[in-house]
């Protein structure tokens, strides 16, 4: 069941044309850079908080178990507020005339499909500049280590990049906002940014952040299979892509990667490029030793296959969009 939007006056609107228009907002507006240096971005503020929750509870002289739970009690009050702050938006929305408009527009500062595109494009830009440019580039993105990454390193990391945040950054927030509205969207943009700060298995934040990655990767479970599958039709589709590949890999080697979501999409777009991607890493403080996906195909990927992997995650965008339409026809 999908949350219903209405005008002042009372109409309905079919909630996917607003995750539709929502997405088409992002498409052509992108991230501002203009705006967010004169206010701050809505995940700036929300990681503020989680900074200063992070703070006050994980102190390295609590216990195992007591980190444990001020992480799970700090995670569900930070995402029941984001859902709460996500409700009063979308209640003030149906006050006014278009409001339904005003919804998409918020909802697209929260996917982030241009911004990912750019800023994996610049990776290949930088990277045909010089490789410290690259590197340099890749750091805003991943969140290993740039200096241990050669070219073919830097390039690998970059698509794994677009193909992890197709599902994270762009279909699983239209899934979300297209069930459960604004709150469901703020309320996953909650859980992904925890995440992606606290969810870690170090020793800062193995116990205080268990239940921020867990919870995140139950609400991207169907999202991450989606995004994949997304990427295998239109590889299949494509010229200078690989369907087949692209299928056979997710399902061999999804499973195997470090994150039970990750590897769908990186699988697929490994087997779709003829590339293999993801394997050991280091990132500043540790060393992941992850199953490569798509194992025995080549490694010296290079700026020529950032850009193919761009060219397939528009493509596989045009299929969120074209899912999107049918769905609306069919509900």
């Amino acid at each position: 069941m999908m949350f219903q939007w209405y005008s002042a006056d009372g109409a309905a609107v079919h909630p996917l044309l607003v995750v539709m228009l929502a997405l088409a907002m992002d498409v052509v507006l992108g991230d501002p850079p203009r705006l967010w240096e004169r206010i701050p971005h809505p995940v700036a503020v929300f990681g503020g908080l989680i900074s200063f929750f992070e703070r006050k509870l994980n102190r390295p002289q609590r216990s195992d178990r007591a980190r444990f739970w001020r992480g799970l009690l700090a995670t569900a009050f930070l995402v029941v507020l984001a859902g709460l702050a996500g409700y009063a938006v979308q209640w003030l929305c149906a006050q006014i005339d278009y409001g339904w408009v005003a919804g998409a527009l918020i909802a697209s500062v929260l996917i982030a499909y241009r911004s990912l595109f750019n800023h994996v494009r610049a990776v290949a830009d930088e990277l045909d500049i010089s490789l410290a440019e690259g590197r340099a580039a890749v750091g805003h993105i991943v969140g290993r280590d740039p200096d241990s990454l050669d070219e073919n390193g830097v390039a690998r990391a970059a698509i794994e990049s677009a193909a992890e945040n197709f599902s994270d950054g762009v279909v699983a927030p239209v899934i979300w906002f297209a069930l459960l509205g604004l709150p469901g969207l703020f309320a996953y943009k909650a859980i992904n940014t925890l995440d992606s700060m606290i969810g870690y298995r170090d020793i800062d934040y193995e116990h205080f952040g268990k239940f921020a990655a867990r919870l995140d990767d139950a609400v991207n479970t169907v999202p991450a299979r989606i995004a994949g599958i997304l990427i295998v039709i239109t590889a299949a589709i494509g010229i200078g892509t690989r369907g087949g590949d692209a299928w056979a890999a997710a399902v061999r080697d999804a499973e195997k990667h470090r994150s039970i979501n990750a590897g769908w999409p990186e699988a697929a777009m490994a087997g779709a490029l003829g590339l293999a991607l993801a394997g050991p890493r280091q990132y500043r403080d540790f060393i992941v030793d992850d199953a490569w996906m798509n194992d025995g195909a080549r490694t010296d990927a290079t700026s020529a296959d950032i850009h193919r992997a761009l060219s397939l995650y528009r493509k596989s965008g045009a299929g969120l969009a074209a899912l999107l339409l049918l769905a609306m026809v069919v509900i």
